[in-house]
């Protein structure tokens, strides 16, 4: 067996995806102070735990001296040896002296320690995914999700090795991207954001790799593209699943090669960089049905983050919530507002289907809504209208269908509703209007145009 432990600077940068062949396989323990890579035997048993003897082990007081094992068979299963604080998996605590096959992508929790097996035929694709809900199933026995992901991001972020960010829309995987590229070695170069759905495909490559005057008509001058002046740095590719099948070749070749070759140039040029890729789609299935190629899938495949939806980390909304109101507060030059109970638990009930996004945008409404109150309620952000809007200025709002309406559909009803009561109330006037609503004239406009309301005259 091979072994590192501790402060290890290999270990730590994890060049283990670029150095090991496709059939090979290793486990990854990280806990508070030290970090170790163990390689897996085709058959066999490793145990885990404190004891000098352990073939994994874990220098801390959360692990009793003989507290796991990992049996490699026909596949790769976890057995709690009657530990103190136990063996999780997805959050679920494990029965003592049972054995239970691992799932592609899960997270073992050891104490405080966590181990990732990685690169097993057993387990295909190297996904670190955070126990949904944890939190609710087990209070107190287990970090939040989010405190675990960010010690792997933490792990990971020194290395070059690529990294490929799962999860749904708007649940923050560009913010990932800035937080592993600020935390690497790169952090003083530059994190090139593209949007690969973003780019027409005609001047994808062009933007991409740059061209040389006169490569083609209008190419007036030399173009240096947009991998090019991320040398040193990191490249951050968002919707890497919209990429044409042209393109991803191309993008393979400098994965495989460190070098570009911009359009009408004769010789490649070196690069240094390091690859994020993000997307929300199943870019498995993809690769099964030949839309994503696979060869630079494995190549881009270092090491997967799975970021859970917002529905599965539902302890953290009210920091989120306050963070937000504090922010907007902030832009609005208004004191900020505490968050009443029964509002703060509406929120934390939703689903949020648009994730950290949809929340932003809920809390940005909210704080337009309590026009500078000291308390952001129930009615700011969720609530049917409490009374028709008065006749005369616009057509009043269809009836509200409880359990019908989601969560944006109700706050935007609130939202046209006390528009249309500022305008009554200030005899048609926009300009007092926007005072009362707190907001100015210009943003009234715009929302009577969204929300479809004529533009009253004075009265």
């Amino acid at each position: 067996m091979n072994s590192h432990g501790g402060d290890d600077e290999q270990t730590a940068t994890l060049p283990l995806h670029e150095e090991r062949t496709a059939t090979s396989s290793c486990v990854f323990v990280f806990w508070p102070g030290g970090v170790a890579t163990y390689e897996l035997p085709a058959r066999g048993t490793l145990t885990i735990g404190r004891a000098p003897d352990c073939t994994v082990t874990i220098d801390h007081p959360s692990v009793s001296r003989r507290h796991a094992a990992l049996h490699v068979e026909d596949g790769i299963y976890v057995e709690d040896l009657g530990s103190s604080n136990g063996t999780r998996v997805g959050g679920r605590r494990l029965e003592a002296n049972r054995r239970e096959m691992l799932q592609p992508g899960s997270l073992v929790e050891v104490g405080l320690a966590t181990a990732i097996v990685q690169g097993s035929s057993a387990i295909p694709t190297s996904v670190a995914t955070l126990p949904p809900a944890s939190i609710e199933r087990d209070p107190g026995a287990t970090r939040p999700t989010m405190d675990r992901l960010e010690d792997l991001v933490a792990l990971v972020a020194p290395a070059r090795i690529s990294v490929i960010l799962l999860g749904e829309t708007g649940v923050g995987k560009e913010v990932m991207a800035e937080r592993l590229h600020g935390l690497s070695p790169r952090a003083p170069r530059q994190l090139v954001r593209i949007n690969c759905a973003a780019l027409p495909e005609p001047i994808l490559e062009s933007e991409l790799f740059g061209h040389e005057r006169g490569a083609f008509t209008g190419a007036v001058q030399r173009k240096v593209g947009l991998l090019e002046s991320a040398d040193g740095g990191t490249v951050f590719l968002d919707e890497v699943a919209e990429l044409p099948l042209t393109t991803q070749a191309k993008l393979l070749r400098v994965l495989e090669s460190r070098e570009i070759t911009p359009v009408g140039a004769v010789a490649s040029r070196p690069v240094d960089l390091r690859f994020i890729a993000a997307t929300n789609r199943d870019l498995d299935a993809m690769v099964g049905q030949g839309l994503f190629r696979s060869d630079l899938y494995y190549r881009l495949q270092g090491i997967t983050l799975r970021i859970p939806p917002l529905r599965d980390r539902r302890i953290e909304i009210p920091g989120l919530a306050r963070t937000f109101a504090a922010h907007f507060s902030r832009a609005m030059n208004r004191p900020e507002p505490a968050i009443s109970e029964t509002a703060m638990a509406l929120l934390v009930a939703a689903d949020w289907p648009g994730n950290i996004r949809e929340l932003r945008n809920v809390i940005e409404r909210a704080v337009v809504l309590s026009a500078g109150r000291t308390t952001i309620e129930t009615s700011h952000v969720s609530t049917e209208p409490k009374q028709a809007p008065s006749e005369g200025v616009a057509e009043t709002l269809p009836p509200s269908s409880a359990g019908v309406r989601d969560l944006k559909e109700q706050v935007e009803a609130l939202e046209r509703q006390r528009i249309v009561e500022a305008l009554q109330q200030s005899g048609g006037n926009q300009t007092e209007a926007a005072k009362l609503l707190g907001i100015s004239r210009r943003m009234l406009l715009g929302r009577l145009d969204a929300y479809v309301l004529p533009r009253p005259r004075k009265r």
